[in-house]
């Protein structure tokens, strides 16, 4: 009873740090002028035609990661690159490729999700001759 007690106190002090990164709609870096928004997900997410537009491939096992590039609250092109490391320190190259759609300019790049796990990715997005370094850490699932 009391290890019970001690596990429901513990989830419940957890709870607000797991829930914050959660509640952030968007999520996104500010450099100065420039604002990169980034997601992940698995590409089986994707509608078929979607996938089939932009070339991704829909797969359990792959992921997308989704960056988008504002210079003073307008989209603008930047050169995006970066790699995405497992809970093993095992890095992998990120190939990125721009999709435009009404105005919209997106970088997006595939990854591979062997399992469910905590990846790193380290960006580097260099616009208008500066380059912005991010890094962030997301949960990664395979999907269905």
């Amino acid at each position: 009873m009391r290890r019970l007690a001690l596990f429901l106190i513990s989830l419940c002090l957890a709870l607000p740090v797991l829930a914050a990164d959660a509640a952030r709609p968007e999520r996104k870096e500010v450099f100065g002028d420039v604002t990169i928004h980034y997601s992940a997900f698995t590409s089986s997410m994707l509608q078929p035609d979607i996938a089939a537009a932009t070339g991704l491939t829909r797969s359990k096992n792959q992921g997308v990661l989704n960056i988008a590039v504002l210079k003073a609250g307008k989209p603008t092109m930047a050169v995006v690159s970066g790699t995405v490391k497992d809970l093993t320190g095992r890095s992998n190259p990120l190939s990125f490729k721009q999709i435009t759609d009404q105005g919209a300019v997106y970088y997006i790049a595939q990854f591979k999700i062997d399992q469910a796990e905590t990846v790193t990715f380290d960006l580097n997005v260099e616009t208008g001759g500066v380059s912005n370094k991010l890094s962030f850490n997301q949960e990664v699932f395979p999907g269905e």
